[in-house]
């Protein structure tokens, strides 16, 4: 397992992050505890949660993964060995239930962190992330913006000042974001230099063999504005493992449970791409989803994959893609498959 340091932090992470966001929905918080076990024990000191998960989100089961993790950490006692890193919710999302104002405001964002902190049992989060922008643009793959004349939105500005306050006070290390776009990143690394307020250091954002659509024009700011993705989805909710091809719905897999997220199997484009590299791999005697993985554990601009599971046996799969090399013939395939299947799920 390699470790890199996050830049402008003092963060040094593991190249495979554990996602949590299966715990107290498809897994029991004793699973959780044998994932975290393994993957520790393999190496992986990077975990991530949120205060919305597990996911599906409901009302029932919010804030149950940071739980079930502040559990672990207790019972462990091994908190000083690991960086955690959570989310504050933002307005949409149909997540009106965590607080009756989900704006990223200085209230709002003072209230998510301390109830953070409380699930998760620690005094300080490593790394702090806003789930989603407050203000109307495209993520979660939307496609097609749209301008609002007038819109609620919290200015970035007052989202900083209130995270620069938690960071004086203690509570959080460093700040990211997530499912941002180009404008977004600028904007909050602008903010940050002019008014002298923490800078962001990471973003959370798909990537996968099914959208590489952060290279069109987030891959350069990653690069030269030092600000690395750590890639969520790699693979592709599980899509590029090929086991939902041929209409396939194995029992108790996450798109079978939950068929609503369909952003990785809803169009004959998705299908055909994902049946293009699924067969890539078995040519060159590579399991898919350690291809899959490989190939986001091999970019520059990834400081961390974020893998998540169900079994120990796909943990344990998922893990040993650290040990996988792409050669440059392949390389060259899913490249040209990417050109032929240009952008099938962004």
């Amino acid at each position: 397992m390699d470790y890199r340091r996050l830049p402008h932090s003092s963060l040094d992470v593991s190249e495979l992050c554990l996602g949590t966001m299966t715990w107290g929905e498809q897994n029991t918080q004793n699973e959780a505890f044998e994932q975290l076990d393994y993957a520790i024990g393999e190496g992986i000191n990077f975990i991530d949660t949120a205060e919305m998960y597990p996911v599906p989100p409901k009302a029932e089961t919010q804030g149950e993964t940071e739980r079930i993790l502040g559990n672990y950490l207790k019972s462990r006692g091994n908190r000083d060995n690991l960086v955690i890193a959570t989310k504050v919710s933002a307005p949409g999302g149909k997540s009106d239930y965590i607080r009756p104002n989900m704006a990223l405001d200085w209230r709002n964002i003072h209230q998510a962190v301390d109830d953070s902190l409380s699930r998760l049992q620690v005094d300080t989060i490593d790394l702090y992330q806003l789930h989603w922008p407050d203000r109307n643009t495209n993520f979660f793959g939307e496609l097609f913006y749209q301008q609002q004349d007038s819109e609620k939105l919290t200015p970035i500005l007052d989202t900083l000042e209130a995270l620069a306050d938690l960071i004086s006070a203690g509570k959080i290390r460093y700040i990211g974001v997530s499912n941002e776009t180009s404008w977004g990143l600028m904007k909050y690394l602008q903010l940050a230099e002019k008014h002298g307020l923490p800078r962001i250091i990471s973003v959370q954002n798909p990537y996968n063999l099914l959208n590489r659509s952060f290279e069109v024009g987030m891959a350069e700011i990653a690069h030269r504005e030092e600000l690395p993705l750590l890639a969520y989805s790699p693979l592709a909710f599980g899509a590029l493992s090929g086991k939902y091809l041929n209409d396939q719905w194995p029992e108790g897999a996450r798109l079978t449970l939950f068929k609503r997220f369909a952003r990785y199997t809803g169009s004959q484009m998705a299908l055909a791409a994902t049946q293009a590299y699924v067969e890539l791999a078995r040519e060159f005697n590579i399991s898919p989803a350690q291809m899959a993985l490989a190939f986001v554990n091999s970019r520059q601009f990834v400081a961390s994959n974020i893998i998540g599971a169900t079994s120990l046996t796909q943990l344990k799969e998922n893990i040993d893609s650290v040990n996988v090399s792409l050669s440059e013939p392949l390389m060259s395939r899913l490249n040209d498959l990417a050109e032929r299947y240009r952008l099938p799920c962004p």
